[in-house]
């Protein structure tokens, strides 16, 4: 299968810690899986282009993002990637329907139909007068997530979407996730340490410890049922 997105020889040194990743990601949902410290969100800083390795090279459908040899980095707001970061990056003193438009494409009368479509299939409709304060922990995901998905992404990033979540609330993001995932199609790179996340949201998985890529493969064959408390890594 062609790669959709090369991560060719991506290193960066961060004081003691070296990140040092070399994977070919194709189309679906890819889980990011490992503990904390692993390197997991500053991959993804590189990716989206808030952090500069210094060494290697990153290739999205042909179109180079980054070769730090060549001294190229296209600028974050041209690499057409959806970013959702732990904190969400909510802005604080707009309501929900501007925090959606802001520099997104869909702003114009004939895009409503596109804007109207997300926010019913998130169910945020009922949010969009609303500020960010003024919302719960899963309700704050999905208007972060519908903002994703309204900038017409190329490749979605979610860091950790449900690591602030508690049990309860988890179950009844997930499946928002899982029409994400199987509506809109956007190829996903999905940063998470809870292994029932992976199995639940993703086809396959690669796994950072230390800075370094241990295991990759189908989530069936990374992941196996243990009567308590869940999934867990082969």
């Amino acid at each position: 299968m062609t790669a959709f997105l090369e991560l060719r020889g991506v290193s960066v040194r961060l004081g003691r810690f070296e990140l040092e990743v070399d994977a070919a990601l194709s189309e679906g949902w890819t889980a990011l899986f490992g503990p904390s410290g692993a390197g997991k969100t500053t991959l993804l800083e590189i990716i989206t282009g808030l952090r500069r390795p210094d060494a290697g090279r990153i290739v999205m459908k042909d179109r180079v993002l980054v070769d730090a040899a060549e001294k190229i980095s296209v600028p974050p707001h041209r690499r057409k990637i959806g970013y959702v970061p732990q904190d969400l990056a909510l802005f604080p003193h707009l309501d929900v329907r501007a925090n959606l438009v802001y520099g997104s494409p869909v702003a114009k009368a004939e895009d409503e139909s596109e804007f109207q479509h997300v926010v019913e299939r998130l169910e945020i409709v009922q949010l969009l007068d609303k500020k960010p304060d003024a919302l719960s922990g899963g309700e704050k995901q999905r208007v972060a997530l519908a903002r994703a998905l309204l900038a017409r992404p190329e490749l979605l990033l979610l860091d950790e979407p449900l690591s602030a979540l508690d049990a309860p609330l988890k179950e009844r993001i997930i499946p928002f996730l899982q029409r994400v995932r199987d509506e809109f199609r956007v190829p996903t790179l999905y940063v998470t340490h809870a292994a029932d996340e992976v199995v639940a949201l993703c086809e396959r998985a690669i796994v950072l410890r230390a800075g370094r890529i241990v295991a990759d493969g189908p989530v069936s064959d990374l992941f196996v049922l243990r009567e308590s408390p869940g999934y867990r890594l082969r």
